[in-house]
């Protein structure tokens, strides 16, 4: 505990702030930096023009059907530079089909979407201006300006009454705080202290939005509803796709562990979803579940969208039940094992920042890495990792911190049990109803971009939850139970 004014994460220089900060050099280079003084200077999806480059009567499963994109802002005068963040997909929904475009930045108002024809059919193009290079550029900026978007409230034990006080990453006061530290991998949590009671008697929290905005009126005019997620205009209908001999789509390859997938790297088709860079096997039937899970123990780390994970095979399989692990609430840790095919499986929530309104216990917190130090690994063993989501709020460095510290503990454990199976689980595109500086999907696509940084070089399986959920188009958070399903066969395919 220490009095002082202002309290960092961040304990001084080394080798990993130093990749932190290189890290951020890539990602600022990526974004647009401008200054505006009204809406009608910044991209309007509604003046913007898709054309089809290689129009033909018909394609061939496997042809690429490229689209130029040329955006105007609201006076109808063509952009000039780049940045904009869109979303480009196709689908079918008679096949329950779709699939992401990989998108083009020439800087100058003109991207070129390319599209890979995997399936037989009919097939329609999206192309949604989520946010104008304006908008990114005052998310990025916002995003560096502090940790008060999210406010903590932590409870402390006082006898049989509890007290409750603010707690954070970095508090300005003069008050006495306690200090939450792992000092080895640099992470920190703080609350003021309450007066006659003790740091150790922390026993749960809770968070709320603040009224904190770094945005200005102007800039959060960008992010309201009605300009997220705006369709661009185009004039071309349903693409004819049919077969031909020649083209391949998929590969025959076994699936390995890779953690920069091609992008797309796959797609769905009839709610099924393919890789591109590997075969994989349709392990969904609860035999074949059985059979890939018999004598395992997986250890499941993050966010909800990972307990999904858990919560779809412990309602799938049958066999499995849940054993008492004494917690409360939604944010419990969770066991659960089938006795006589010799399955264990465990949730456990990562470390600071869990936002939620609901209170959670803190006496069971650690941080993914040291969970990882802890667990001795074999063939039998597989980890599946997923964190970003509670991360986009706060400053990306907190993120890519983590991250890395993460990374270090999977290369600890791999060192002496190289046979462990670990498996990166991306994150899910959300909600676009929901508040934009906080928690906008563009948050997540830089995290995304950082996250393969970090991970690149590690034998590491990934599920590549972003294309997923964007070919699925399933803007939630928590996906329906056929996307989850689909990314479980994928992580099956991996420890198979």
């Amino acid at each position: 505990m220490k009095e002082g004014n202002e309290y960092r994460t961040w304990k001084g220089p080394g080798e990993k702030e130093e990749e932190v900060k290189n890290i951020l050099t890539k990602l600022d280079g990526l974004m647009p930096s401008i200054t505006f003084t009204h809406i009608n200077t910044t991209t309007s999806a509604k003046n913007s023009k898709a054309t089809v480059l290689n129009h033909k009567d018909s394609y061939c499963v496997g042809d690429h059907l490229m689209v130029r994109l040329d955006l105007y802002d609201h006076l109808g005068k063509k952009k000039e530079y780049g940045g904009d963040f869109i979303r480009a997909r196709i689908y079918s929904s008679s096949l329950k089909a779709g699939a992401s475009g990989h998108i083009k930045d020439y800087s100058n108002g003109t991207y070129l979407v390319n599209f890979t024809l995997f399936w037989e059919g009919d097939a329609r193009v999206s192309l949604l201006l989520i946010h104008s290079s304006e908008a990114v550029s005052a998310l990025w900026a916002a995003r560096k300006k502090g940790y008060a978007k999210i406010a903590f409230t932590g409870t402390f034990l006082n006898g049989k009454s509890t007290v409750f006080t603010q707690c954070g990453f970095n508090i300005t006061t003069k008050a006495e705080l306690c200090e939450y530290l792992d000092e080895r991998d640099q992470e920190g949590f703080y609350c003021v202290k309450p007066k006659n009671v003790s740091c150790k008697a922390f026993i749960a929290l809770k968070s709320y939005n603040s009224a904190t905005s770094y945005l200005t009126d102007l800039e959060r005019s960008l992010v309201k509803r009605s300009n997220i997620g705006v369709e661009i205009p185009h004039t071309f209908g349903d693409i004819r796709v049919v077969p031909c001999e020649s083209n391949k789509t998929m590969s025959s390859e076994r699936c390995r562990f890779r953690i920069n997938s091609p992008f797309p790297s796959g797609f769905a088709l009839q709610n099924q979803w393919h890789p591109v860079f590997c075969n994989m096997a349709n392990l969904n039937t609860l035999d074949q579940i059985h059979t890939s899970l018999k004598g395992k123990i997986v250890y499941l780390f993050g966010d909800s969208t990972i307990r999904q994970w858990m919560e779809y095979l412990t309602r799938t399989v049958r066999t499995f039940k849940y054993l008492d692990s004494h917690g409360v609430g939604a944010q419990r840790n969770l066991i659960a094992v089938d006795m006589d095919r010799n399955i264990q499986i465990q949730w456990k929530k990562h470390n600071h920042p869990l936002i939620t309104a609901y209170e959670y216990q803190t006496r069971d917190h650690n941080y993914i890495a040291r969970e990882i130090d802890n667990i001795a690994g074999d063939k039998n063993t597989a980890v599946v990792i997923a964190v970003g989501q509670h991360f986009r709020p706060f400053p990306i460095e907190l993120f890519i911190q983590r991250a890395i510290n993460i990374r270090k503990a999977i290369q600890r454990l791999l060192l002496r049990s190289p046979d462990t199976r670990v498996i990166i689980k991306g994150e899910n595109i959300r909600e676009l109803d929901i508040d934009q500086e906080r928690f906008s999907d563009f948050h997540g696509y830089t995290q995304d971009l950082a996250a393969r940084d970090v991970f690149e070089d590690l034998d590491v399986g990934f599920v590549d939850a972003w294309d997923m959920t964007i070919a699925y188009t399933t803007p939630n958070v928590h996906p329906p139970s056929h996307v989850i399903g689909n990314q479980i066969n994928m992580f099956l395919n991996y420890i198979s």
